[in-house]
C-alpha cells in the first residue's frame, strides 16, 4: 500500500495574545497529513511569543522543529500578554530544539531548499511573510498560502456587515503585498467560515478531561491563563467550552477542503483593513465562504486535537 506523502508546511503565527493560536498549534502537531517544517513567531514581542511557543513545544515533544524569530514592529502591550504568567520561570535559554533568530531567512531557506511546494498556513498578521516577499520574490512561485484573513459578509457578530478582521486590519500593507505576489495557490478562511469554529458539549468535554495527555493539559492550562485576562471580550465559559478557534480553520484547510464551499473572489483592501468584493479588485483567492457540514468539522477537529483518526 502506498504511503501519501505529507505536505511540508510553516506556520507564521503570532501564538500568545489570542488563545486560538495555542490550539491551532495542538492541532498542527495532531495532523498527520502536515510535515511542520518551521514556526515562526509574528506579530510583536519576539521574546515573549517564542518563550510560550517554545514552552508549548517542549511540553509537547515537538522541539524538533525549528522555532523562528520574526519581525516584531507590531507593539506587544501587556493588555495582549495574555498567557504571561504560563511561562513564569521558563528559561527560553536552556530550550533544547532550534531557535533560528533570522526566522524570516530560515523559511526563506526551507522554501528553497524543499524539493516540493511548501505550504504556509499564515494565521497572524503578515509583515513577516511581506518581508519574506521583498527578500525573495521568486519564493512564491514554490509556496501555497492558507491564511486566515479578511470578512466578506459575515463579521465578528456572527452576520451583517463584515468587519475589518484583525490580522488584515494591523498590517493592511504587508497584506496587499502577500496577495499581490504570485502563489500557487491561495486559499482563505476568512471570519465567514471561521467565526463559526467553536468546540462545545462532548467534543469540548474531551479535550478538557484529557488531563493525561501533556500538550492538550499545557492547552487547557493556557486557557485557563488567557480566560480572566482577556480584556476585548467576557470570557467566563472556559470550563464548558473553547473561544472562537479562528486559527484551527486554516490548519485544516491546509489538508483538506470537505466541510466548506469555496469561491472565488476578486477583492481591494482598504486602508483600514476590510476586504471588500470588487469585481476590477487587484486581488483574486480562492476563499472558503460557508461550510457543508460544520458539525462534521467539530467533530473532526476533537478528533485530531484528541490525536485519533478522524
Amino acid at each position: 500500500m502506498k504511503t501519501l506523502s505529507r505536505i511540508p508546511v510553516i506556520l507564521d503565527t503570532d501564538l500568545g495574545t489570542d488563545i486560538d493560536d495555542t490550539w491551532a498549534l495542538a492541532q498542527l502537531f495532531r495532523c498527520p497529513e502536515l510535515d511542520p517544517k518551521l514556526i515562526l513567531m509574528a506579530a510583536g514581542d519576539m521574546t515573549f511569543r517564542s518563550t510560550v511557543t517554545a514552552r508549548f513545544m517542549e511540553v509537547a515533544g515537538r522541539t524538533d522543529i525549528p522555532l523562528g524569530i520574526g519581525e516584531s514592529s507590531i507593539p506587544t502591550p501587556p493588555n495582549v500578554r495574555n498567557q504571561e504568567p504560563w511561562i513564569k520561570g521558563y528559561d527560553l535559554a536552556k530550550y533544547p530544539g532550534e531557535i533560528a533568530q533570522d526566522g524570516i531567512g530560515r523559511m526563506i531557506q526551507i522554501i528553497e531548499d524543499s524539493p516540493v511546494p511548501v505550504t504556509i498556513i499564515a494565521i497572524a498578521p503578515s509583515p513577516n511573510l511581506a518581508i519574506a516577499l521583498a527578500r525573495a520574490p521568486h519564493i512564491a512561485a514554490r509556496c501555497r498560502l492558507v491564511g486566515m484573513f479578511g470578512s466578506f459578509d459575515v463579521g465578528y457578530t456572527g452576520g451583517l456587515p463584515a468587519s475589518n478582521e484583525t490580522n488584515v486590519r494591523l498590517a493592511p500593507d504587508s497584506f496587499r503585498a502577500v496577495m499581490a505576489a504570485p502563489w500557487l495557490d491561495v486559499l482563505l478562511t476568512p471570519l465567514d467560515t471561521c467565526n463559526f469554529a467553536v468546540l462545545d458539549g462532548e467534543n469540548y468535554h474531551r479535550i478538557w478531561s484529557a488531563t493525561g495527555d501533556p500538550a492538550l493539559r499545557a492547552l487547557i492550562e493556557n486557557y485557563c491563563v488567557f480566560a480572566p485576562r482577556v480584556d476585548w471580550m467576557h470570557c467566563d465559559y472556559f470550563a464548558i467550552r473553547s473561544t472562537v478557534l479562528f486559527d484551527c480553520v486554516a490548519v485544516y484547510l491546509a489538508y483538506a477542503e470537505d466541510f466548506v464551499n469555496t469561491e472565488i473572489i476578486r477583492f481591494n483592501i482598504t486602508d483600514d483593513g476590510f476586504t471588500v468584493r470588487d469585481s476590477e479588485g487587484p486581488y483574486t483567492a480562492r476563499v472558503a465562504m460557508s461550510w457543508k457540514n460544520l458539525p462534521a468539522f467539530h467533530d473532526h477537529l476533537t478528533a485530531r486535537l484528541l490525536g485519533q483518526a478522524g
